[in-house]
């Protein structure tokens, strides 16, 4: 895993670079290879002395984000990781059964493509101001949905597995979740 670790109102010594990285790495047991995967890690710290700490794993069949809130940086680290790794776990639990048939749960997490993220940065109001481009991945609308609350999304672009055209998942405001299926 490539770290990129950075900091607003915080320089990122050597000491926390080193604990983010030793926590981070815990979870390369839940992978059959270790993933060539950016971990994406942003340090926060307020005037009011609470830290933020944000991370983005970009994986080709999951994306991996959280964030934590507290007062104490590396508490803020070990909270983030306990977030994350209950995360993979609810996601390798839901899907278990489809992916039974295809073998290891383990090449659910294997990296083939790269997920790029690039934000631009405008001052205008109809101007875009965060650009993303990802690799659509078949898959049916209960995934979607996983991958959508996983990502902590109101709605998740996706290709349906089965017709191979883009679709579009949402959460309603009544908590129930919509479908915007496309045609040509």
């Amino acid at each position: 895993m490539n770290y990129n670790i950075r900091g607003e109102n915080i320089e990122v010594t050597s000491a926390i670079r080193d604990y983010v990285e030793k926590k981070i790495s815990k979870l390369h047991r839940y992978f059959s290879e270790t993933p060539d995967a950016n971990v994406n890690v942003n340090l926060k710290t307020y005037s009011d002395k609470t830290a933020k700490v944000e991370v983005t794993i970009p994986l080709p069949q999951l994306v991996l984000r959280a964030e934590v809130d507290h007062e104490d940086m590396y508490a803020a680290i070990d909270l983030i990781t306990d977030k994350l790794e209950r995360q993979i776990r609810k996601h390798k639990t839901k899907v278990n059964r489809k992916f039974r048939e295809k073998g290891s749960l383990n090449t659910l997490f294997t990296t083939t493509d790269e997920v790029a993220s690039t934000v631009i940065e405008e001052e205008s109001d109809l101007e875009v101001v965060r650009q993303k481009s990802f690799n659509l991945k078949p898959m049916d609308s209960e995934e979607a949905i996983l991958q959508m609350n996983m990502l902590g999304h109101s709605f998740y672009v996706f290709t349906d597995a089965e017709t191979n055209r883009t679709n579009v998942v949402y959460k309603r405001k009544d908590g129930r979740y919509g479908l915007i299926e496309t045609y040509n």
